[in-house]
């Protein structure tokens, strides 16, 4: 028997859940798992609760897209979810974004190439900045926490036999960071 399953949310207590609840109850929502933190968090508990009740034909709800993700990634990965467990997907704001239906799997597919193709044009250029900084001089990852001259006699010290927690201590880092040099 089909359930149609429903998740409201709202991203600051100050923020009611009322409007959201009372439309997915009249849209026939059997059950509504409400929470109250930002869309941008990845771990939503209350949506991962909705996610595990759908079985095989139910139907999760959302009274608006952007109630169940912040980028067409995360919507997508969560409707790929949805599918998984051979449930379907609707959004009452956006009738097109219905899953059960032929026009909306067509939407959310063309919506995936975009962000497939968003995704592709992002590392590009970001890989073409990389290697313009890279020409420029400009170095990536951690500040080193030693100098050079305080690499070079931090070897000198070890070479000398003195342990590996004394030199770091000297230099105030850890004997892990003297046995890497």
């Amino acid at each position: 028997m089909l359930t149609i399953v429903g998740y409201a949310r709202v991203s600051t207590d100050g923020q009611t859940l009322d409007g959201q609840q009372a439309k997915l109850k009249a849209a026939g929502c059997e059950k509504v798992f409400s929470e109250k933190v930002s869309g941008a968090k990845a771990d939503r508990q209350q949506l991962q609760k909705a996610l595990r009740a759908l079985n095989a034909g139910d139907v999760l709800m959302v009274t608006r897209l952007d109630r169940l993700a912040r980028s067409t990634r995360d919507l997508l990965n969560v409707i790929s979810s949805i599918g998984d467990k051979g449930a379907t997907f609707n959004s009452l704001a956006e009738p097109w974004a219905d899953t059960l239906s032929v026009t909306g799997s067509l939407m959310l597919q063309i919506l995936a190439c975009i962000a497939e193709f968003e995704r592709k044009l992002i590392k590009t250029r970001c890989d073409e900045g990389r290697v313009r900084a890279k020409e420029r001089g400009v170095r990536f990852g951690r500040k080193p926490k030693l100098t050079p001259h305080q690499v070079q006699e931090a070897l000198r010290r070890r070479e000398a036999g003195e342990p590996m927690t004394e030199i770091g201590r000297l230099f105030n880092v850890s004997h892990s960071t003297i046995s890497r040099l």
